[in-house]
């Protein structure tokens, strides 16, 4: 309980620091042009993430945990050399390819917000090499059970961040913004750096690789389909009112970043405490511990919810109606946020069911299921985009994480317990 505690605390100071980042942002420029180009350009470094480095994580985690220090450290290290290899080229052919492909993700923008696109995104490409490192370090700490200094780093490298972007943004603009997001990857991997241990030539053949690797496959191919949901939002976001597309990534901001928090502190302990019982085959204390988790976060993501409900318009009044943002913004994103609740409740107990799939070794299953509902759910999407606007997007959304917890829990139970 001490350890969740402590947790929480840093995951919600790390997660605020960084939302007060895109938050200066919003209030300095208002919701319009750069800021929707700002974060259409986070579209497929965050995607290109979540498809590779989201994945690995999941299954370093397990891989790792319980391994000796010796061992742990190799593979580690063969781990941060392919991964960062890897996403260096990637980065590299997605920046030079960029005046291609990235008009393409924002057919609504004019050609001033497609130029500007192109350029923030470009900026954000580099970013996303040293974000997918450090999803390795975090999980060479993650698998040793050391989560406070992996949570602390990330606040000193935020602090450092804001601060610099409170100086530069009235003097350069959004394009300063994108530089210092950089920036601030950049210094949490060096931050990290101790956790990896002396570094050693990486053994790219060793049994923890070709595991991964077979673990991961699915993963990979499921995600890459399923994942691709922020390109699909901002397609059809970049069609709709100048500003939407800000409004609409905020409102899914301030749930992750409280989905994120409880992720810290529930779920993320979590996987390797059941890798352990599961290698130990202890089947009655894995169901009681996973059980006991997604009941805490049934609790807590429902009450959240209610108080969004009952004074969500107060406290947005409070975070964001500053500067630029006008009542109407306010009152937009309240609504928006309504109708996302069920990405916000599922999302959050989601994690602790497709965790314990992870934790089992099973990769297969969550992505599978991701698949079906996520065929299901893109007509649904486009439908009521086309009838309600960005509120029929928000609740399609909604509707895709609430059916894909259901999903999950079923199958959980019907395989393994």
């Amino acid at each position: 309980m001490k350890q969740a505690f402590q947790l929480s605390i840093l995951s919600a100071a790390n997660i605020g620091i960084t939302f007060l980042f895109q938050w200066y942002v919003l209030i300095q420029l208002g919701p319009g042009v750069e800021t929707d180009a700002l974060f259409a350009g986070m579209t497929i470094p965050q995607l290109v993430l979540a498809v590779i480095s989201g994945s690995l994580m999941h299954v370093l985690v397990p891989l790792l945990a319980g391994e000796s220090e010796d061992r742990l450290r190799h593979d580690a290290w063969g781990f941060f050399t392919l991964i960062g290899g890897l996403f260096g080229v990637l980065a590299a052919l997605l920046y030079v390819a960029a005046p291609w492909w990235v008009p393409l993700t924002v057919p609504g923008f004019d050609e001033v917000g497609q130029m500007l696109t192109i350029e923030l995104t470009r900026i954000q490409l580099i970013g996303m090499v040293f974000t997918a490192v450090n999803g390795v370090q975090w999980a060479a700490y993650h698998a040793r059970q050391r989560f406070l200094w992996a949570e602390f780093t990330p606040i000193l490298a935020s602090v450092f961040a804001l601060l610099l972007l409170v100086w530069a943004l009235p003097r350069f603009g959004v394009i300063a913004a994108a530089w210092i997001g950089v920036l601030r990857m950049s210094v949490q991997t060096l931050l990290l750096a101790p956790g990896m241990g002396i570094p050693v030539r990486p053994d790219l053949r060793s049994v923890a690789i070709q595991q991964a690797w077979q673990r991961i496959k699915p993963l990979l191919l499921g995600t890459a389909y399923y994942k691709t949901d922020p390109l699909v939002d901002r397609f059809l976001l970049s069609t709709a009112s100048s500003g939407s597309l800000s409004l609409y990534y905020l409102a899914q901001q301030i749930y992750s970043a409280v989905g994120q928090v409880l992720n810290k502190a529930i779920a993320v302990p979590l996987v390797p405490v059941l890798s352990m019982l599961h290698k130990a085959g202890d089947k009655a204390r894995f169901q009681r511990a996973y059980r006991r988790k997604l009941m805490q976060a049934a609790v807590i993501s429902l009450a959240g919810l209610l108080i969004i409900g009952f004074f969500g318009q107060a406290m947005l009044g409070l975070l964001v109606g500053h500067g630029n943002v006008s009542a109407s913004n306010m009152t937009k994103l309240w609504w928006i946020m309504i109708w996302l609740g069920g990405m916000f409740v599922g999302g959050v107990m989601g994690q602790i069911s497709s965790s314990s799939f992870y934790a089992l070794g099973d990769t297969a299953t969550p992505t599978r299921l991701g698949i079906y509902s996520y065929t299901f759910y893109i007509p649904a999407k486009l439908v009521l985009f086309y009838c309600f606007g960005v509120f029929g997007l928000a609740l399609a959304t909604s509707m895709f994480f609430v059916v894909n917890l259901f999903l999950q829990n079923r199958q959980l139970k019907k395989k393994y317990f």
